[in-house]
């Protein structure tokens, strides 16, 4: 289409010269030019024709050539562009003219240009912002070559470093925020005074005034832990103090309201408060020199109650009863006691776990040794309403919590004993031994009560030759039909009589033994191990064992035969206490 209007654009221009020339030949005949000034004047309109195309033609082909040339020039710079901006290679198009291609070429290298600009401007905003955090963290910048232009992936890796660096600058300014919050109120809770420069900067006004590095992140943390010990230091001190004092106003007899109302004062700093502290205890300890005597007195029952809590035998004691008895009341003498008060209350405090295991164990066998003598009790029998069944439950829970109090107790010594290196000796004894020892002496205490028993019974026996009654006569105070039986009477007749009946044939079948009855379920602690008596084993009773003592005897006597009816009598006394239970 285009060809075509220059095709037509042409024929017109021709035209349109033939048809001027033709004009010129009219008005040259009509003037009457000659030939050859005719001929002259075609030769001027030639010239002015060829000059002008000539001139057009000139110009159109320096146009071409610049064309041309911008397009080499073009191609360079992009292909530089390119490789600086780190892209591929900018791909000419097919069939394009040459004015098509130099405008194409142009327009690309501007945009390229502009962007090149624009990364140039952005990697200077962000090369700012990564000296300036780098310089308050002291780390290295993210390298990028100077001169040289970064790529889209190296500004990306920029932003990201430099958001990395802000977070880490947010983390850091908030633990040193906390540190020198913490720092400052601490000094101010001590009453301390910046000392070091370090000290005078973390308390300080100028919150810049310290680089985010992690040495001073670090000295910091020290600074803190030394004042934190210096605290506990103070805290430590005080409290001994204080402790100092309220046992010199016990020792001294100081009125309770004057101390509280001083214990209640308000507090200022640490500081001041042990300084506080401390001149109360300077005017009690003159006050304690002036009254030695009273003093002592005071520390000595301190001692025993120290003694008693620990359960000290005379062997523990008496390497401080030289000092304990002498009464040339000196202040040599007053240290020597608070030394050896200092040293108990560290030996109780050492030993507490062990004391209240063994205060557990002894108030659980007192309980056990009340089971023990209400289960000899026969007047028990006539209690009513559950406290029988409620005994039972008890009496075996006791039973049942005994043996593992031992052990426990027994781990826990040992341990103890293996970290102090030292016995754990209660009244001079070992704990075992001495549990050992209450156990020996409830056995021994249960077989004299059971001698006595059989004692009684064996002096009350005696057989009597029964006396003839005259014909016809009974006796008027005691008759058949005068005997009322209770049900609950009745009831517990029978299964003791049949019971004693059995118990009676098994004594006189058998060797003297011990018949041991109990309610199903609730077996006695004595029934976990049978051992012979300590008068015929070897080895003594042990804790958490329990023993009966069997004895054959090679002959029946008169004694033994007593001895066989008062063990009948116990049997059936145990037996109605089982079926009482039982009920």
């Amino acid at each position: 289409m285009g060809s075509r209007k220059s095709e037509a654009l042409a024929f017109s221009l021709v035209s349109g010269i033939n048809h001027a020339m033709a004009r010129l030949v009219d008005i040259w005949d009509s003037i009457g030019i000659m030939e050859d000034q005719r001929i002259e004047r075609m030769q001027t309109v030639k010239k002015h024709i060829e000059d002008l195309l000539r001139d057009m033609i000139t110009e159109e082909e320096t146009l071409r050539h610049r064309i041309r040339t911008s397009i080499i020039t073009t191609q360079k710079e992009l292909e530089t562009l390119c490789l600086e901006m780190s892209m591929d290679p900018y791909r000419l198009e097919e069939d394009l003219t040459v004015l098509q291609l130099e405008k194409n070429l142009r327009c690309q290298l501007e945009t390229l240009q502009k962007e090149k600009n624009e990364r140039l401007r952005e990697l200077n905003d962000l090369r700012q912002q990564d000296e300036e955090l780098c310089v308050t963290l002291c780390s290295t910048p993210y390298y990028i070559p100077s001169g040289s232009l970064p790529s889209q992936t190296q500004l990306q890796e920029l932003k990201e470093h430099i958001k990395n660096l802000s977070v880490e600058k947010e983390s850091r300014v908030k633990v040193f925020s906390g540190l020198r919050e913490d720092i400052k109120n601490l000094m101010d809770e001590m009453g301390h005074e910046p000392e070091t420069s370090l000290e005078r900067d973390s308390v300080g006004s100028d919150t810049d005034i310290f680089l985010l590095t992690h040495e001073n992140i670090q000295a910091l943390k020290l600074l803190l832990s030394q004042l934190e010990i210096k605290k506990e230091s103070l805290i430590s001190s005080r409290d001994k103090l204080k402790n100092r004092a309220t046992s010199l106003w016990h020792r001294l007899s100081y009125p309770e309201e004057e101390a509280e109302e001083f214990k209640q004062e308000a507090l200022s700093t640490l500081s001041d408060d042990l300084r506080r502290w401390r001149n109360t205890v300077e005017r009690l300890e003159v006050l304690q020199r002036a009254r030695l005597e009273e003093v002592i007195d005071k520390v000595r029952q301190e001692l025993v109650v120290l003694w008693d809590k620990c359960m000290f035998g005379p062997e523990q004691r008496e390497p401080f009863n030289a000092h304990f008895c002498d009464n040339n009341y000196t202040e040599e003498l007053l240290l020597l006691h608070d030394s050896e008060l200092l040293k108990m209350k560290g030996v109780y405090e050492a030993a507490r776990p062990l004391l209240e295991g063994v205060e557990k164990w002894e108030r659980h066998w007192v309980l056990f040794q009340d089971f023990e003598r209400k289960a000899a009790d026969p007047n028990r029998f006539s209690n009513r309403g559950g406290a029988l069944l409620k005994e039972s439950k008890d009496r075996a829970k006791v039973q049942k919590l005994l043996p593992k109090l031992e052990e426990e107790l027994k781990t826990h010594v040992e341990a103890w004993e293996k970290t102090q290196g030292s016995p754990f000796l209660l009244k001079g004894q070992r704990v075992m031994e001495y549990i050992s020892k209450q156990w020996e002496e409830h056995r021994m205490q249960k077989d004299k009560e059971k001698n006595e028993r059989m004692s009684k019974k064996a002096d009350s026996s005696h057989f009597k030759t029964p006396t003839k009654r005259p014909h016809g006569q009974a006796n008027s105070s005691v008759t058949p039909s005068k005997i009322r039986k209770t049900p609950s009477q009745a009831a517990l007749r029978t299964p003791t009589m049949s019971s004693s009946s059995s118990i009676s044939s098994s004594v006189s079948t058998s060797n003297v033994s011990s018949t041991f009855l109990c309610v199903p379920g609730k077996p006695p602690l004595s029934a976990k191990q049978r051992t012979k008596t300590i008068e015929t084993c070897p080895n003594p009773r042990t804790p958490l064992q329990e023993s009966n003592s069997d004895k054959k005897p090679s002959s029946i006597s008169y004694a033994d035969f007593t001895n066989e009816l008062s063990k009948k009598a116990n049997h059936n006394a145990i037996l109605n206490s089982t079926v009482k239970d039982m009920l």
